[in-house]
């Protein structure tokens, strides 16, 4: 059985294959048996997944290209991950990278891995600000920039801003801006700094964020992948879970301008609650809950008001 201790490897690739690597179909096969023997569910699929996604392939062609052959290179990157996701790794960490909505994003312990509900919440801001033509959106906690570089490659806007509190996450974001540089219809602008902080010359059209928002007492209860592999940082924060977005939405008014959407990502249990600090601001209207795909309280929309 090969080994799938890491080794040391760029992600330069060979084109050429090299018949001293095992066919795909082998690979495959072999690195299977590593993760049912580390009790992984669906170990097939998931070894098939695993070497498409090093591959930065679609996730059928390893079956496809079953009789080729690795090069040396992309065989030490797969082993290297089939090792990671054997100890425990969650798959996007032990493959590096993760999709989301139409961009591959890098991805590591330093960054939280992009959700399909924070997908929904990209879908929400550009369904609400349709048919508008320009306007300046923050992203503030972007953490791997997936969503400011999701609103860059999609919306039609004039400039987007990305925030963190994290200078390891905006190492991250970095990377990822460079990656999509191709797909980016404007450029995105990454500033570091806590929530809104960052925004002292800003005059805004959209914030939007998945605030950290999970209480600290709530830790133990999240799942081992989640709770022992991402930062806690980008999952909890004080004040049972809603320091953070308390702090983003006090700070709003200053920088959105009336008409602006705020849209945020939010702990189900809470959403309730952050409605009514917004209204409670008395600087907003038009406040809104809504669902995600499981049906459950995920998202607050609020429009500045053009008093306060």
């Amino acid at each position: 059985m090969t080994d799938f201790a890491p080794q040391v490897g760029g992600s330069v690739r060979n084109p050429e294959p090299d018949l001293r690597c095992p066919s795909f179909v082998i690979l495959v096969r072999e690195i299977a048996m590593s993760l049912a023997a580390a009790g992984i569910a669906q170990p097939g699929t998931e070894a098939r997944d695993l070497v498409a996604a090093v591959l930065d392939k679609p996730r059928f062609w390893p079956a496809l290209h079953a009789n080729d052959h690795p090069a040396p290179q992309e065989l030490a990157e797969i082993k290297r991950a089939a090792r990671r996701r054997v100890l425990g790794a969650p798959f996007a960490y032990a493959v590096g990278r993760a999709s989301f909505r139409f961009l591959t994003l890098l991805v590591d312990e330093r960054v939280l891995i992009p959700r399909p509900e924070t997908e929904q919440l990209v879908d929400l801001v550009l369904g609400s600000t349709q048919g508008r033509q320009g306007g300046v959106v923050a992203d503030v906690g972007t953490g791997s920039g997936a969503i400011a570089l999701a609103l860059s490659a999609e919306g039609k806007f004039t400039r987007v801003l990305a925030t963190d509190v994290s200078s390891d996450a905006l190492s991250v974001a970095r990377d990822n801006r460079q990656q999509a540089a191709a797909s980016l219809r404007v450029p995105v602008e990454i500033r570091s700094g806590t929530a809104l902080a960052p925004m002292v010359d800003a005059e805004l059209d959209v914030i939007v964020s998945n605030p950290p928002y999970i209480a600290y007492r709530e830790m133990a209860d999240l799942p081992g992948l989640v709770r022992d592999w991402e930062p806690s940082q980008a999952l909890c924060c004080a004040d049972d879970g809603l320091a953070v977005t308390s702090e983003i939405v006090a700070d709003a008014p200053r920088v959105l301008r009336a008409g602006g959407l705020l849209a945020l990502e939010v702990d189900s249990r809470r959403a309730g609650a952050v409605a009514e600090m917004i209204r409670a601001s008395n600087a907003f209207g038009d406040v809104a809950i809504r669902r995600d795909f499981a049906g459950r309280d995920r998202f607050v929309l609020a429009t500045r008001s053009a008093l306060h």
